[in-house]
């Protein structure tokens, strides 16, 4: 009929969301296989490492889950672990902080990074995770938006898989933001798939981008300014970091 509108089918969609979430999945892995084949990382962490951990590597694995359950239109299994990772996220929001804190207290930043930047950048992206993350819960009757939202949660969390696999002693001052953008990534590639097939790009990637990018200048300007001096004073007092400067670098380890 002249006019109409032919739509593919929506097992294509979930398909190509677990095939990205899935490749996310083993790029942010990898990060973590590479430090650890180096010997750059081991099991000889404080306990809030592992918990925090063990938070995050779930809710990754919860994500990939998800996508294939979706792609396999096992729905109502979708929907049960789905209420999971809704309780699940409260870990990610109380561990990462809690270990940001524990790292910056006992000085164990990243010598690539400014322990003060470091303190307000990652909950602040902490907070972009989530408010991705509920948007897409909210949203969850609208199948187009949902998927994407979810997407661009789990591109909030890519900074530290990233990380690990770029040369990042090279990258300072800048290195906690290029982590991060690198991730843009996988929204560019959601636009050019969405261009091709739809002929225009979903508002979801253009959100996920916005965030990105917000919490990204965000975190640099409370950082670096009085303000995220002063929670920088607050949180190490007593500790052995109070009284260090919070925008120095960290010396590196030794060879």
């Amino acid at each position: 009929m002249a006019g109409a509108t032919i739509e593919r089918p929506l097992a294509d969609d979930r398909k190509f969301f677990r095939n990205l979430i899935t490749g996310m999945a083993v790029i942010l892995l990898s990060g973590f296989a590479v430090q650890f084949a180096l010997g750059r990382s081991s099991f000889n962490s404080p306990l809030i490492v592992h918990l925090h951990a063990v938070a995050f590597m779930g809710w990754v694995a919860i994500t990939v889950a998800q996508s294939w359950l979706a792609a396999n239109r096992s729905m109502a299994m979708h929907r049960r672990l789905g209420q999971i990772a809704v309780l699940w996220t409260i870990a990610l929001l109380v561990l990462g902080p809690m270990v940001t804190i524990a790292n910056v207290q006992t000085a164990r930043t990243p010598f690539f990074f400014q322990p003060q930047h470091f303190l307000i950048a990652n909950p602040v992206s902490l907070l972009g995770f989530a408010g991705l993350f509920w948007a897409a819960i909210a949203l969850r009757r609208q199948t187009d938006w949902h998927a994407r939202l979810h997407i661009g949660a789990f591109v909030m969390l890519m900074g530290p898989g990233f990380g690990r696999l770029l040369p990042m002693p090279f990258m300072t001052p800048y290195a906690f933001e290029i982590a991060g953008l690198v991730a843009l990534i996988f929204p560019l590639i959601g636009i050019v798939r969405d261009w091709r097939v739809d002929g225009r790009p979903h508002a979801a990637w253009l959100w996920t981008i916005g965030v990105l990018l917000g919490v990204t200048v965000l975190a640099r300007f409370i950082g670096f300014s009085p303000i995220g001096e002063a929670i920088y004073a607050a949180v190490t007092a007593g500790t052995p970091a109070a009284g260090t400067d919070g925008l120095a670098f960290p010396p590196p380890p030794p060879m």
